[in-house]
Formats: C-alpha cells, sequence, structure tokens
C-alpha cells in the first residue's frame, strides 16, 4: 500500500493519521505554507515548520492548534516520521518527508529553486516516491535570473517618476509582495505598501527578513508622495476607488503568467514583470532529478503534461487530482495554452 493516497479531503497518510495541505477540516493537518489553496480553517490540529507559524496564525486564527516544527526536526506519529525542509516559496514554506519501515516519500507543495531574500532557499531531498507541484509544468516557462527582473522594475520606476506618475505593482500580498519589496531601490523613491501586504510584511519584519524601508499607504502619504512613490498592492485592489488616492499612475503586475503574451493586456495593466514563486519547467525537471526518486507524483498544475513527459524519459508517474485550478494563488488568467509546446 502506498505511503501517501488521496482521499476527499487531499493527501493523506494512513500509517501517520495525517493530511498534508487538505482542503477539508480533519483531524490532523501538515501545512507547507500558508496560502489559502494549502492551509485551510477548520482542521483541529496543525503542523507547520516554525517559520510559517505567525503567518498560519494570521491568516486561520490566532487560536488555532498548531505545532512549529524546525527544519530538518524529525517528528514521530504512530510509526511514521515526519520532517520539514525548505521549499523557497514563501516564508516558512516547506516541503513534508515522509518516513515508515526505511521508505520515504516527499511531497513538495509549491516551491521554487531560485533563491532570494524573503526565504530559505530550496533543498532537494532524496527520497523513493516525490510528488511534485506542476503550477508552470510546460517548456515555455522558463524565468530570467530575479535580478534582471528587479532592475525592469526599478528602471521602469525612474521612467515614471520622471513623468510624474505614481507606479502601482499588483502582487500577491503573501509571498509575491515581500519578494517584490526586496529587489525595490528605496533610493530611487517611496515605497508605500497597501494595507493587505503592509499586514503581512509586518511578520516578514518581525521574524528578522531585511527588506527595504516601507510605510503603510495612508491617504496622507498617497498624495504627498504622487508622482514619486512605489505602491504594492494585491491583484484585489486593482479597479476599486482606493486607487484615486495616488493620482496619475502607471501599473505593472508581477507573475509568472507574465511570460505568456497577452496576460498583460488581459490582466489590462501597463507593463508585466516576469516573477514567480513557483519553479519553471528546467526547474521541475532539475529538482526531480535531484530527488532521485525513481517514482513521482504530479499534482496542482499542468499534471498531463509534465507527467507525460516524465514517463517518456524513464520516471514512473501518478496523477494526484488537487480541488484547486492549477493557478494556484498566482490569480492570473490562464491562457498558457495561446503557446505552441515543444519538449526540450
Amino acid at each position: 500500500m502506498d505511503l501517501i493516497t488521496t482521499t476527499d479531503a487531499g493527501l493523506f497518510c494512513a500509517a501517520g493519521g495525517f493530511h498534508i495541505d487538505p482542503w477539508k477540516p480533519v483531524e490532523r493537518a501538515v501545512i507547507t505554507h500558508g496560502h489559502s489553496d494549502h492551509a485551510r480553517w477548520g482542521s483541529k490540529h496543525y503542523l507547520c515548520a516554525a517559520g510559517g507559524e505567525d503567518i498560519l496564525r494570521a491568516r486561520l486564527g490566532a487560536g488555532i492548534s498548531v505545532q512549529p516544527v524546525p527544519y530538518a526536526e524529525t517528528v514521530g506519529h504512530r510509526d511514521v516520521n515526519v520532517s520539514l525542509h525548505p521549499a523557497g516559496h514563501l516564508l516558512g514554506s516547506a516541503q513534508v518527508r515522509v518516513e515508515q519501515a526505511g521508505e520515504v516519500w516527499v511531497i513538495s507543495g509549491d516551491y521554487k529553486t531560485q533563491a532570494d531574500a524573503t526565504c530559505a532557499a530550496f533543498e532537494p531531498v532524496p527520497c523513493h516516491v516525490f510528488i511534485t507541484e506542476s503550477t508552470f509544468g510546460l517548456p515555455i516557462y522558463r524565468w530570467k535570473p530575479q535580478q534582471a527582473i528587479f532592475d525592469e522594475m526599478n528602471s521602469w520606476w525612474r521612467e515614471n517618476q520622471a513623468a510624474d506618475r505614481t507606479s502601482i505593482i499588483y502582487a500577491y500580498a503573501l509571498g509575491k509582495a515581500q519578494r517584490v519589496l526586496s529587489g525595490l531601490d528605496p533610493s530611487i523613491g517611496p515605497i508605500l505598501l497597501h494595507g493587505a501586504v503592509s499586514r503581512l510584511t509586518a511578520i516578514y519584519d518581525a521574524a528578522g527578513v531585511r527588506l527595504p524601508a516601507w510605510s503603510h499607504a495612508t491617504p496622507e502619504l498617497a498624495k504627498q508622495t504622487r508622482g514619486r512613490a512605489t505602491v504594492i498592492a494585491p491583484p484585489s485592489a486593482q479597479g476599486t476607488p482606493w486607487l484615486r488616492k495616488f493620482g496619475e499612475q502607471s501599473s505593472a503586475r508581477a507573475s509568472g503568467w507574465m511570460q505568456v503574451r497577452g496576460n498583460r493586456r488581459r490582466g489590462n495593466v501597463d507593463r508585466g514583470f516576469v516573477l514567480s514563486d513557483h519553479a519553471d519547467w528546467d526547474g521541475l525537471l532539475h529538482s526531480i532529478r535531484a530527488t532521485g526518486a525513481a517514482r513521482i507524483g504530479v499534482t496542482h498544475g499542468y499534471v498531463d503534461v509534465l507527467s507525460r513527459y516524465l514517463n517518456e524519459n524513464g520516471w514512473q508517474t501518478s496523477v494526484y487530482p488537487t480541488h484547486f485550478s492549477n493557478r494556484g494563488e498566482e490569480e492570473e488568467p490562464e491562457q498558457a495554452m495561446d503557446e505552441p509546446i515543444q519538449m526540450q
């Protein structure tokens, strides 16, 4: 019997009596990270990486029963050993290593292979079976070095300043917004955060993550910094009256979906920055190889494309369905199939 199976609540370890990132309330939930498609309210007990505890409480409630565990520390439950290992996705994100009688399975959660300043870098974990996400599991998704993207953002900000326009960058409030912030040059001008972003960024600050100086975007600051500031806001803020505070503006979106032609236009923004907190095609394949696993489970994304490629190249694969769409929390219009697929 497989160590990890799928139930109507998500991935389940029967031998250990726990679910991993369940989408329904369960008795015991092991959580890979705080995004809402992985951390759901209502379970009786939670286990997460120590760095993600405050995020989990902020999103699910301060009074939840949660056991924080340092990376690589083993927790035994019944006759199963569980440990959490850095996933590089956001603060406190983790892969879940499950071991019983010498057999090792690793569930990746969401992960990226480009290291950044906001969280612990991804570490491949040797295993027999690796269950990987595949949010960007198409060969068209290959990321530039992140510094090149940050340079593009800062250059765009300077151009907007010269034209007396406030720069608005839409980025998911948890993880992506803090990564965007980490790459901005504060010498250019003030950096303001929407309330949804500032609330979570304060958790990063408290955890000791070094970020450029920022301010909460109050109405007074919005008026004082018009034409000079960069404002980081969640995509849900687009088109709201809140934006009027900033005067003339230019908008951009930071997302891996910006890799595909047309998403910027469909997203009604002036600029798209291709910055993702997920592994690209090459990152997925590199990570799979690095685990040494002979069996690969594929979930949460372009499962058919990635699993077919892996099967054709010597791996034994299985698909693990998820309750959520392939987009995860990068809430962008899904148009990737506009582009031809070329296996490489």
